[in-house]
């Protein structure tokens, strides 16, 4: 089932209109600040120059000599990977982000969900999610360094890496193809914007999907501004570790348990999830719970302001 958060039109047929708080989502609630944007960058198509230039912050942003493809977000790069090869056997490690099974069921493929990465083996393709999402479980990159050359194309997903870097393949992505979103660990997901990394090849064959002008002139001058600000950065991951820890302990003396999560989310075990979901949406909080796990439920971050009823709620 294709079900995602971030659905606050249904939330307000459910549950009537008001001033929501989205806790659907992974989305930074304290988003990077907008920076100047140019006119040219509304009223131009985007030179390859400023491409480039978005590029190199990329780059650096990610300690990375690979290839990078500027994408209109991760679920472009998703849409776009089951076209990479002719359809065969594609295996996911899950329960995990939906839209790679459905995109590569669409595209022809025959699709698997396994619980554990050795499974992955022998796959044609093979998609791993890292950390994953929604329960946060993380894989160790050389573990994913060896598996890529157990099958055909392993595809990384690291939308949520962006606190972790050590985690990352980014710097050596060796066989593998990672995806990196930009607009969760910013706050800015309306800009569209994410990259793939890989092997020239790989990537080139990507780009010419994509076309000539893969992402907008204002998710460029965004792009490259944010990227560049580490500062900003490590500022944000140590505050997202703060609060990460300050929702546990409320959801804990609600009486949920922590089944994982990142810095940018986290999962609890509730004794009825679509409960739990509704006693938040009565404080217009809006949640994500699973149609395959009737106790889950997963939380974002609260941004500046947003605690006191976070906490009211969960009293």
């Amino acid at each position: 089932m294709r079900d995602h958060g971030g659905n606050l039109d249904a939330a307000r047929a459910l549950h009537g209109g008001g001033d929501w708080i989205d806790l659907s989502t992974g989305i930074n609630r304290v988003p990077y600040p907008l920076p100047p944007i140019p006119a040219e960058a509304w009223t131009a198509l985007p030179t390859r120059t400023a491409l480039d230039s978005l590029i190199r912050a990329a780059r650096s942003a990610y300690h990375t000599d690979a290839a990078i493809l500027p994408v209109a977000g991760a679920q472009a790069a998703i849409q776009m990977i089951p076209r990479l090869a002719t359809p065969g056997l594609a295996r996911v490690l899950g329960p995990t982000y939906n839209e790679h099974a459905a995109a590569l069921r669409e595209a022809g493929w025959r699709v698997k969900e396994v619980g554990d990465l050795s499974s992955l083996a022998g796959a044609d393709l093979a998609v791993v999610v890292n950390p994953n999402n929604p329960d946060g479980r993380v894989q160790a990159p050389e573990a994913l360094r060896q598996l890529a050359e157990r099958v055909g194309q392993l595809v990384v997903d690291e939308s949520f890496a962006d606190p972790v870097p050590d985690l990352s393949l980014a710097p050596d992505p060796g066989g593998a193809l990672v995806l990196r979103s930009f607009g969760k660990f910013f706050g800015l997901a309306g800009v569209r914007l994410g990259f793939l990394l890989g092997d020239a090849g790989t990537v080139a064959g990507l780009a010419a999907m994509a076309g000539p002008w893969p992402v907008s002139g204002p998710a460029i001058a965004v792009g490259r501004m944010a990227l560049a600000d580490r500062d900003w950065a490590r500022a944000t991951t140590a505050r997202l570790a703060d609060d990460a820890a300050r929702l546990d302990g409320l959801a804990a003396r609600a009486g949920w348990g922590l089944v994982g999560g990142g810095h940018l989310f986290r999962l609890y075990d509730t004794p009825d999830a679509p409960a739990a979901q509704a006693q938040l949406a009565r404080h217009r909080i809006w949640s994500r719970i699973f149609p395959w796990h009737d106790r889950w439920l997963r939380l974002g971050l609260p941004g500046l302001g947003e605690w006191d009823r976070v906490a009211a709620a969960l009293a």
